[in-house]
């Protein structure tokens, strides 16, 4: 397709994907919740107690959790995607723009981050506050934008970063070569971050005492692509898993590099797409599952983020107008 950035493949072996788990309950019963815009990729709970999510074309939204009423209370002018809760605002990733703090008060937009070591921040994912008001954010990749993201996992050529604000501004590059570097959390205890690599099928932990040193793994090969992380609550945090594996995906990796840029070059609609779901899991801190939540739904599909909140779970995922409100009381494990 035209205006598609180049493949670069690399050469890269997946061991073969664990068989999609069964789930540690019935599905929740559940429900829509419409939106003044479409694609909403996370879902946050303000200090308000109200949800918030950003929209294609930029609009951040105020959501009342029982109400279901709805209001656009800033706009990025980008693509928003993870946000995170930060005093009274909150900081949000923005594929075309950087890293921002926004202010759903009065709907002021600050530019926080840019470009890093004089090159635009060109797919800023998520963002966690360390204790010492440090910004910690994800880069999935330097080489495709959030347009293009497809090309990341068939280039199987990690590009990816993990990048620190400190609170006088100055902005460093901690870690390189990471797998879709994505959803980012902190541990209840302020002292590591959670980190998703989508392409890595990983999550893993960063000690903020040494954050230069190589993740430890807590969970890999997982079974489907895990995107955003919720912050803990009750000890365990929620990700949000798009999709299944892909079996061709995978096995791309083995694909001689002409061929992958032959595939490249189709449009994306012939390129073999992982099966729908709704699909969310709970972690503790170890990266041990503590929940695991899955369905194949007629009216929702491909979850990216997802919280919890009064004794519920509001997913949201792109190729939607609405999130998705599942009720955990209705349901034991």
């Amino acid at each position: 397709m035209f205006g598609k950035p180049p493949l670069d493949p690399a050469r890269r072996h997946v061991p073969a994907a664990p068989a999609l788990p069964t789930p540690t309950r019935a599905f929740p019963e559940a429900h829509l919740i419409p939106l003044p815009g479409t694609d909403p990729e996370d879902v946050v709970v303000g200090t308000d107690g109200m949800l918030y999510c950003g929209l294609a074309g930029g609009a951040i939204v105020r959501v009342h959790p029982d109400t279901h009423r709805s209001a656009i209370v800033a706009t990025t002018g980008g693509r928003p995607l993870g946000l995170e809760p930060h005093g009274d605002g909150f900081l949000v990733c923005d594929a075309h723009r950087g890293l921002l703090r926004v202010d759903p008060a009065t709907g002021h937009v600050a530019t926080l981050v840019a470009h890093v070591d004089g090159s635009p921040l060109g797919f800023c994912s998520n963002a966690a506050v360390a204790p010492d008001d440090s910004i910690w954010f994800t880069e999935s990749s330097t080489r495709f934008g959030f347009a293009h993201f497809m090309g990341a996992f068939m280039e199987h050529r990690p590009s990816g970063r993990l990048l620190r604000r400190d609170a006088d501004g100055t902005v460093a590059v901690v870690l390189e070569n990471l797998d879709f570097p994505n959803g980012l959390t902190l541990t209840p205890a302020g002292d590591a971050l959670i980190l998703v690599e989508t392409a890595g099928y990983r999550i893993s932990r960063i000690d903020l005492a040494a954050p230069q040193n190589p993740p430890h793994v807590l969970a890999d090969n997982l079974p489907g692509f895990p995107d955003n992380l919720s912050v803990f609550r009750d000890g365990r945090a929620w990700v949000a898993f798009t999709n299944p594996r892909s079996r061709d995906l995978d096995r791309s990796g083995q694909l001689p590099a002409v061929v992958r840029k032959l595939i490249w070059q189709l449009p994306e609609r012939w390129i073999p797409a992982p099966d729908d779901i709704v699909w969310l899991r709970a972690i503790d801190t170890d990266g041990r599952v503590v929940e695991d939540l899955h369905a194949v739904r007629p009216d929702y599909e491909m979850a990216t983020g997802v919280v919890e909140h009064g004794g519920r779970l509001y997913a949201a995922g792109l190729r939607r107008s609405s999130l998705l409100c599942l009720d955990l009381r209705d349901t034991a494990t």
